[in-house]
């Protein structure tokens, strides 16, 4: 690999650059406590701004009655504050709107942690700084150290206080630029002593319970390393987007090398401890190389699990030049001290070969190198320790020899040393690309004995006369071991490579399989199936249920685990960690599981039966990907339900908000009629003549008429929505059904004109009378009341093939061709351009859903001639028994 490719920038911290780009710009002046001067601060620069010409508004400022900050605000545009009414006080609070429009090139926005009031667009102000970030606005706002989340509890132990305003520590992570308004605690009680922080009454208070100087000092200390640690985050981000090597020996980072020679666990409590010394951050890391089997890879596990426990970081790379990618890793993460163990080898080993610590000091360069030195397991320790090739490998190398002589005395014309050197050296190639590097020098060595042996004088012994075939020999062995090393070395790529493609399309057709999945049934099933294919063992998921865990997915199929089983999954859900077989908690498990983890509690359990047996780190590692990537999978699934049942909520919520408008209306009105005319009856009826009685009676007839189709459509909608809506299917004549809709609705016409076209084809149907009775009278009062200006309504049945078409025409203005795909729509009221249609927004709702019960259709069109009036088309199957039962031409 090339310097240049190995200094290409990281894709992670270029994306999280282009993220930015149409962005704001967030500054924020972060303080130990109120009083440090963060306002005074943000104002000063601003008013420095405003002097060099940058447009710079006042959002929000809170001076808390401090004349000097006050003053700064001199000069400074200031944006008006939205009034807020709550629980009868009017409230101002920052109005995001205003200032949205007027777009400042920066913006003034105070106190980040504040609370909005209620009926405030977002419930806390740092929401309201996204949005105007997201917006392209550069803001600037103020932060005390005792608001931020993580350090909530924290603070709450030191001070005795704990602050029900916070800001998620994101925000502060998104910040661009930090400023620390640092004060001593000395500096800041005099402050307090001279009114400048809070009034007299109130800084007496706070000087006795907040403002104690072992507080303030506490307060200092976890600002400024909150503040160190979010400056060495952009350092990082900005070395690994540019391509810089480190160290940058700012702050101290330690990488901690685990081996497989069981000395794992004593080096990362050596480097944790260390660690803890300087107070810097450090992670645990385990290399092996391409191609090759870890010899101990339970040691590996028991480390790394031991460094994440400790609160590191796990991480595990594969290279073939072992120091090289180490180091390299190490400079992309700015590590300045690494440490790694080194066991007693045998002195074979010394001579032959440099140790992995050597290599490590030999090429690192501004990089500390700490080596832990400790006597490995006996067992491990062998006087002379030589790597060999497997029997398999070992048996075709001699094999490939030996087909060497035999082809070289077979055939006279290859016995010459040039011919036979370099089928020696196919031998050795065929060696290296089939079993590795190992099995190359194996073969090389044989191939070195047997030219020896058979192709240099003295012939068949081992001497040598000449010092040109000791040359020669010399030569020879130098390039069979070289050229066996480079093709084994070249394999051990491709192997590494494959595995990794492998890898890679493993997780993309899993991650193709979670995307499509839309329950969480589905997801499991996914979940466990790839486990199963992975471990070759078998797999179960347990998700908590109403009491206990519950084994909800298993393959094999799987109903029951053992008591120490169960213990262990209680154990891993309950502590978001592994336990079970191979792990240091509850090892007597016959089952191994792992947690599914969303955030830091455990959302789901994965069981592998592994019979007491430890998992392969390489397969725990893959675990852990699909766990994590099924945990975000599961939080998909479990947020889409949240949106579902939030839309349900806000459809009742409107359904509620139109049921009481339509009984405050559509109930309150025929009733006061009613009312209104039963108490004329009752009290002045003898009063009354015949004519005048009746009017009142006919009032009555009809607004109870009213209030009855009210109710029916509320039923009605009811039966349509439970599916429990009965439809009959009888012999229906359509002129009846009209005219039962026709005479219903007459009290209403008015002045309006209604004219019936009655087509004799049409004139019967299998249906429901009452259903078809209810549409017809649903859609010629909706005619009626929303037909602005028409004179003329006209009802007509036709035949279609086997359809009976009923239209409802008016000739009124029309319907706003916008709001014709919304007509059907529950709730729905047709807009005009100075008012809202009144109504309840049931009735074209309730005849699309009662049509289509009937097995029709109902169409809408807007205009129908001259650009006014509107045609609802009601089709309906006629059926065979329809027309076999209709009435001959002239039969009376």
């Amino acid at each position: 690999m090339s310097d240049t490719e190995e200094r290409r920038p990281e894709p992670e911290a270029l994306l999280a650059e282009a993220a930015r780009e149409g962005r704001g710009r967030l500054k924020i002046y972060l303080g130990m406590a109120p009083g440090v001067g963060k306002t005074y601060a943000m104002l000063e620069g601003a008013r420095r701004l405003k002097a060099e010409g940058t447009d710079v508004v006042v959002g929000v400022v809170e001076t808390h009655g401090r004349a000097e900050t006050e003053a700064l605000l001199e000069g400074l545009e200031i944006l008006p504050r939205r009034k807020i009414d709550y629980n009868s006080i009017e409230l101002r609070e920052f109005d995001i709107d205003a200032a949205l429009a007027r777009r400042p090139k920066i913006l003034l926005v105070d106190e980040l942690a504040h609370t909005n009031a209620a009926g405030s667009r977002h419930p806390k102000r740092w929401q309201d700084v996204e949005e105007l970030i997201r917006a392209g606005i550069d803001v600037r706002t103020t932060l005390n150290i005792q608001h931020l989340e993580s350090l909530n509890d924290v603070v709450a132990r030191i001070t005795g206080v704990k602050m029900q305003e916070v800001v998620p520590d994101k925000v502060l992570d998104a910040a661009d630029d930090i400023e620390l308004i640092d004060l001593t605690p000395q500096e800041l009680l005099e402050r307090l002593e001279a009114g400048k922080v809070y009034v007299a009454q109130l800084a007496g208070r706070a000087r006795e319970s907040y403002f104690r100087p072992g507080n303030l000092s506490a307060l200092r200390e976890l600002a400024l390393r909150r503040t160190a640690e979010r400056v060495d985050e952009q350092m990082l981000g900005y070395m690994k987007s540019r391509a810089i090597e480190g160290p940058w020996p700012v702050t101290e980072r330690l990488m901690i090398c685990v081996g497989p020679d069981g000395l794992g666990p004593a080096v990362v409590r050596a480097g944790h401890r260390l660690a803890e010394q300087l107070k810097a951050q450090w992670s645990a890391v385990y290399i092996e190389r391409a191609g090759s089997e870890s010899s101990n890879a339970a040691s590996v596990v028991e480390a790394l699990s031991l460094a994440e426990r400790l609160g590191g970081r796990a991480e595990r790379l594969t290279a073939v030049d072992l120091p090289g990618e180490l180091l390299r890793h190490a400079k992309r993460n700015n590590v300045t001290q690494i440490v790694i163990g080194r066991s007693r080898a045998s002195w074979l080993r010394e001579v032959t070969r440099r140790s992995l610590p050597q290599a490590l000091v030999r090429r690192s360069q501004g990089i500390s190198i700490h080596v832990l030195t400790t006597q490995a397991p006996k067992s491990k320790l062998s006087r002379f320790s030589v790597s060999l090739p497997k029997p398999p490998a070992a048996l075709v190398g001699v094999l490939s020899v030996a087909i060497v002589v035999g082809l070289t005395y077979a055939i006279p014309d290859m016995r010459s040393q040039p011919n036979a050197s370099m089928l020696f050296l196919a031998a050795v190639l065929v060696s290296a690309v089939r079993d590795g590097y190992l099995a190359g020098l194996f073969t090389a060595v044989l191939a070195f004995a047997s030219y020896n042996f058979f192709f240099t004088e003295p012939y068949f012994t081992f001497r040598v006369n000449h010092w040109q075939d000791v040359l020669t020999l010399l030569i020879f062995l130098v390039v069979a071991a070289t050229t066996g090393t480079l093709a084994g070395r070249v394999r051990d790529q491709i192997t590494a490579a494959r595995t990794r493609m492998n890898a890679l399309q493993f997780f993309y057709d899993f991650s193709r399989r979670l995307g499509g999945a839309k329950t969480a049934d589905e997801l499991l099933h996914a979940v466990v199936l790839q486990a199963h294919r992975l471990a070759a063992q078998p797999c179960l998921m347990l998700l908590p249920g109403e009491d206990d865990l519950e084994i909800r997915y298993a393959w094999p199929p799987e109903d029951a685990l053992d008591s120490a089983s169960w213990a262990a999954a209680r154990w891993t859900r309950r502590h978001a960690e592994p336990a079970g077989a191979g792990t240091e908690t509850l090892p007597t498990a016959s089952w191994h599981f792992r947690p599914m983890r969303a955030g830091k509690v455990a959302a789901g359990v994965l069981g592998l039966r592994t019979e007491g047996q430890a998992l392969p780190g390489e397969l725990i590692q893959t675990l852990d990907a699909l766990l994590d990537q099924s945990a975000v999978a599961i939080d998909r699934i479990n947020f889409a339900d949240e949106v579902a049942h939030a839309k349900t909520m806000v459809e009742t919520e409107r359904f509620r908000d139109a049921l009481l408008s339509s009984i405050s209306h559509d109930l309150r009105t025929p009733l006061t009629s009613i009312l209104g005319s039963v108490t004329a009856l009752r009290q002045k009826g003898g009063r009354y003549d015949e004519k005048s009685r009746d009017d009142l009676l006919a009032t009555i007839q009809e607004e109870s008429e009213r209030l009855d189709r009210f109710v029916t459509n509320l039923l009605d909608m009811t039966k349509l929505e439970s599916g429990a809506l009965d439809v009959k299917h009888d012999l229906v004549l359509v002129g009846e059904v009209v005219e039962s809709a026709v005479k219903r609705i007459e009290p209403q016409l008015g002045r309006k004109r209604l004219v019936r076209t009655m087509d004799a084809k049409a004139a019967l149907l299998f249906g429901d009378f009452v259903l078809l009775d209810t549409v017809l009278v649903n859609l010629l009062d909706n005619a009626l009341k929303h037909a602005a200006g028409a004179q003329t309504i006209e009802i007509a049945t036709s035949a279609e093939k086997s359809h009976l078409l009923i239209d409802v025409v008016d000739d009124g203005s029309g319907i706003p061709p916008e709001q014709i795909p919304h007509l059907f729509d529950k709730f729905f009221r047709i807009r005009r351009t100075d008012h809202t249609v009144a109504g309840t927004g049931l009735g074209l709702a309730i005849c699309k859903g009662l049509v289509e019960a009937m097995g029709g259709t109902i169409e809408v069109e807007s205009p129908v001639k001259k650009g006014r009036g509107t045609r609802f088309t009601v089709s309906l199957p006629q059926g065979s028994q329809a027309a076999e039962a209709a009435p001959a031409p002239g039969a009376s």
